[in-house]
């Protein structure tokens, strides 16, 4: 997200709600994030801090809409694809869950995305040892 002259106030914004996200207040972050939203709807930087918002405060499908749509603007985006993993995962959509999370890994070997993906494949293997 740029700053231009004409947009200082919803960079504040947008600043104000990546500092309520940071204070663990998702719901208030949401609210500061909506008039971002709304005048930069194809910003991947807003539509992704919405995401971790709606994950924060376990508004899972609208978490996921929000990762889908960063991936539809930057389908490279690693952090999306964890993240968005990590939605499907809390969902119990463990093999969608899996599939972003092997990308995210693949694209980007990061301890927490190893982690990840080690717990739904886990899960996976529990779930079917269980019986029916």
């Amino acid at each position: 997200m740029t700053s231009q002259p004409g947009s200082d106030n919803v960079f504040e914004q947008f600043r104000r709600a990546e500092m309520l996200l940071a204070d663990r207040r998702p719901l208030d972050a949401l609210q500061a994030l909506l008039p971002v939203l709304d005048s930069q709807p194809n910003s991947a930087s807003v539509h992704l801090l919405a995401g971790r918002a709606y994950l924060n405060s376990a508004q899972l499908h609208r978490a996921e809409e929000a990762f889908a749509k960063v991936l539809d603007l930057d389908p490279a985006d690693h952090y999306a694809r964890f993240a968005l993993g990590k939605a499907l995962q809390r969902q119990s959509r463990l093999s969608e869950a899996l599939a972003q999370l092997k990308m995210a890994a693949a694209m980007d070997p990061r301890p927490e995305y190893q982690e990840a993906l080690g717990e739904v494949l886990a899960r996976i293997a529990v779930d079917r040892a269980e019986p029916a």
